[in-house]
């Protein structure tokens, strides 16, 4: 079986998994999206109904960061799957949570990346909604506090706590299309160009 590097799956996945997202007008694709600022990085994120997290794991890669990562997973996204390399599926389906998908990458021999799902996934039951409001920034989560009158001291406050009010405000899908909204409105953002 042929190594696979993170760039062999990206790009394979980006041609045959996430095309009729990446086409859609109400989706938003982002490679490398931070986490709760930037503490993890998510290998690409579809933005639409939920936050959907595609981690790659390659032949080349190690499990190392991966209880790290999905601790925040865990907290920040609506749905995650691990896209991995035949070596990593074993073990990644011990430590991923019930929830999460996974999907098995191979090379074959002429360099071709197959996609095979391994268990699919599902949503994520314990999603944090402070975590996810992590996602706005700051002066994004102060315009949507402003939409419920909130007072002018309140959007002074600092952002984490902006981000708990959001979290009492709004529910999970309402922060969700919120942060859908926000994103694709940032000016000169370097990630909103992956989105065709």
């Amino acid at each position: 079986m042929l190594a696979t590097t993170d760039i062999d799956i990206r790009t394979a996945l980006h041609h045959k998994k996430l095309r009729s997202y990446r086409e859609a007008p109400d989706t938003l694709v982002v490679d490398e999206l931070g986490l709760s600022h930037a503490k993890v990085r998510i290998d690409i994120a579809v933005i639409n109904g939920c936050v959907h997290g595609y981690e790659i794991k390659s032949s080349l890669d190690t499990l190392d960061r991966l209880p790290s990562q999905l601790a925040l997973y865990r907290q920040c996204l609506g749905k995650l799957t691990l896209v991995c390399a035949p070596r990593h599926v074993d073990r990644v389906a011990k430590m991923a949570p019930a929830w999460a998908g996974i999907i098995e990458a191979t090379k074959g021999q002429r360099g071709a990346i197959s996609f095979a799902t391994v268990r699919r996934g599902r949503s994520n039951p314990d999603i944090d909604p402070v975590q996810l409001a992590h996602l706005l920034w700051r002066a994004e989560a102060a315009s949507l506090l402003s939409r419920f009158d909130a007072s002018p001291r309140l959007l002074r406050q600092s952002r984490t706590q902006l981000y708990a009010c959001l979290a009492q405000f709004m529910t999970i899908d309402q922060l969700t299309a919120s942060i859908r909204e926000f994103m694709r409105a940032r000016p000169e953002w370097r990630d909103l160009s992956v989105h065709a």
